[in-house]
C-alpha cells in the first residue's frame, strides 16, 4: 500500500468534506492509482487528520463507485475500462440530450447569456492545466444548464454520472492543456447553439462532447 497524495494539512471544520474533496481531486488527477490499496491511517497522516474522516470519505467514494472497501486492509481504487467510459457517455447522452433540446426550444436567449461566466470559467481553468480545477468547472457549467429544467433529481443523477466520467483510465497519459482548452471551447459553442435554437447543432455538440470526455 503506498499513499501518493501530496502531503497537505486540512482545517478542522468540515474535515470530512475537505478530505472528500481532496480525494475526489486526487482521483481525477491520477494521484489515486487504480488497483492500489490505501489505508485510512496512512492517508490521515498525510492530511494531518485522524483516520476516521478519511474512512468516512472513502466510504462515500465507495458509494460513488470509485473504490472498494477491503476489511482490515483499506480501500482499493477500482480500475476503469474504455468500455465503461463509452457506456457512461451513452447514458449521459440518453439523459441530457432530450433535456437540452427541450430547453433550447423554451429558454430565452437572455437566460442563456447568464451562463457565459460559467462557460468562461471552464476556459480559464483549462488554461491553467489544472485537471481537478477544470473538472469542477466543467461540472458546474453542465449543472447550471440542467438546473434550468427545474428537476433536482435530474441534476443530481447527471452530476454523479459526470463525476464518474471524469476519472481517468489506468495508465492513460495526462490530459494536455490543449485538450482541456478544446473541451472548454465546446461549452461556448453549445451556448451559441442553444441561443440560436439550433437543435441539430445542440444534439451534435452534446454527443460529441460526451464522447470526447
Amino acid at each position: 500500500m503506498r499513499p501518493v497524495i501530496p502531503a497537505q494539512k486540512v482545517l478542522r471544520h468540515s474535515v470530512r468534506g475537505q478530505v472528500l474533496d481532496a480525494l475526489r481531486a486526487a482521483l481525477v488527477d491520477g494521484e489515486l492509482v487504480p488497483g492500489e490499496i490505501y489505508s485510512g491511517p496512512a492517508l490521515g497522516e498525510r492530511f494531518g487528520v485522524s483516520a476516521t474522516p478519511v474512512r468516512e470519505a472513502m466510504q462515500q467514494l465507495a458509494l460513488e463507485g470509485a473504490v472498494e472497501c477491503l476489511p482490515n486492509r483499506g480501500f482499493r481504487v477500482l480500475t476503469r475500462t474504455a468500455r465503461s467510459l463509452a457506456e457512461l457517455a451513452e447514458v449521459r447522452a440518453l439523459l441530457e440530450v432530450p433535456v437540452m433540446l427541450r430547453l433550447a426550444r423554451s429558454v430565452p436567449a437572455a437566460t442563456w447569456e447568464t451562463l457565459r461566466p460559467a462557460a468562461l470559467a471552464t476556459v480559464e481553468a483549462a488554461a491553467t492545466g489544472d485537471l481537478p480545477g477544470y473538472a469542477e468547472a466543467d461540472r458546474a457549467f453542465h449543472r447550471a444548464v440542467l438546473s434550468l429544467a427545474d428537476n433536482g433529481q435530474l441534476v443530481q443523477i447527471a452530476e454523479e454520472l459526470h463525476r464518474r466520467a471524469q476519472w481517468p483510465l489506468p495508465g492513460a497519459p495526462r490530459v494536455r492543456c490543449a485538450d482541456l482548452m478544446a473541451d472548454a471551447a465546446e461549452h461556448s459553442a453549445l451556448l451559441e447553439a442553444l441561443i440560436a435554437q439550433d437543435l441539430p447543432a445542440v444534439e451534435s455538440l452534446v454527443r460529441t462532447h460526451f464522447a470526447g470526455a
